[in-house]
């Protein structure tokens, strides 16, 4: 295996070579003076580890270190402080995604062992993101079968599963998660509501108002969910995503009645995403409202039904989300037809 290539930067020569004797023959190894020199060193290298200083002139380690995510996003970064001020680190770590720090003195032992063990967290997330990207490709097939046998079913889920996937990997992508994560989300958000299928026919093209016991089966959609996914091991984490889209921020929604942050955050990611498609598209037995509607009748539910927080990440993304969707639409919608005519229909 490839030796993990790291990069470190500080302006005092004596510190930069305890830094290099600790770390060389494990990892290959580059070293740079001063930020701009590590700038350049960043154009042409690819680094999985990047430790810097923290007081170095002309340039601070925390704004290099927010530089260096700009071309090497993935990478791990570290920062070498004196500094014990609890809040300044943690600015410091938030403003720059600095994974940890290194306090000032510190014996060779203890920074070989922190920069160990945040390699292999970085080597969990690359592994992490590779089994999503495997998923995708392994399950693409069966995931279009289901999604198109529940769009057979239901005309009213007509293309919104991929819709709430889309505007919930929208929302992922404002908060900044990892690829992980919105792997994790953007698979849930497409199969959130397969457990449909198992729901009577009658009761889903139903044009008048349900009855409670009506409700009830619907309700039973997530358990079909979950079991038709529940054998595929690789999908546990998609599977507790989708367990939870139903649930109520002040915990009055079902299956289980968690509540508030108990709720899984792709969940109620989902949850706004799927309520917003839900009440914009038409209906056998009423037409869609229109998004400012539908916004304001989110909105109204903030802290009872929807986390408030995340109905301002869904306003934000919404209006850029729409018209990709539409123009995806339209170019899908022609595409049809025009492969129908080419068919004699």
């Amino acid at each position: 295996m490839a030796k993990y290539k790291i990069l470190i930067v500080d302006d005092e020569p004596d510190n930069l070579q305890l830094l290099y004797r600790t770390l060389r023959g494990k990892y290959d190894i580059m070293k740079a003076e001063s930020p701009a020199e590590a700038l350049e060193l960043l154009k042409t290298n690819d680094f999985q580890c990047i430790i810097s200083d923290h007081k170095m002139p002309g340039m601070d380690g925390v704004e290099f270190l927010k530089l260096s995510s700009q071309t090497h996003p993935n990478a791990i970064r570290l920062l070498v402080t004196a500094y014990s001020d609890v809040k300044i680190l943690i600015d410091a770590i938030n403003y720059a995604r600095i994974y940890r720090y290194i306090k000032k003195p510190y014996s060779p032992d203890e920074l070989a062992h922190i920069v160990e063990a945040s390699l292999e967290y970085y080597q969990l997330k690359l592994d992490n993101e590779t089994l999503i990207k495997d998923l995708k490709e392994l399950f693409s097939g069966t995931i279009k079968a289901i999604i198109e046998a529940l769009d057979a079913k239901d005309s009213f889920t007509l293309g919104r599963s991929r819709r709430v996937a889309f505007y919930s990997a929208k929302m992922v992508e404002f908060l900044n998660l990892d690829k992980t994560q919105a792997g994790i989300i953007e698979l849930a958000g497409l199969l959130h509501d397969i457990g449909m299928i198992g729901v009577a026919e009658d009761i889903l093209n139903k044009t008048q108002r349900l009855t409670d016991e009506e409700f009830e089966e619907i309700k039973k959609h997530v358990q079909h969910s979950v079991k038709i996914l529940e054998d595929i091991k690789q999908l546990y984490d998609v599977i507790e995503i989708i367990k939870y889209h139903h649930e109520h921020y002040d915990g009055n929604g079902y299956p289980y009645g968690k509540k508030g942050e108990e709720i899984p955050l792709g969940s109620r990611i989902i949850s706004i995403a799927d309520a917003y498609d839900s009440m914009v598209s038409n209906r056998a037995y009423r037409q869609g409202l229109q998004s400012e509607e539908a916004l304001k009748l989110i909105e109204e539910k903030a802290g009872t039904q929807f986390d408030p927080q995340l109905i301002g990440v869904f306003k934000s993304i919404l209006p850029a989300a729409s018209e990709e969707i539409k123009d995806f639409e339209t170019k899908m919608k022609f595409h049809l037809e025009n492969e129908e005519q080419a068919l004699g229909y």
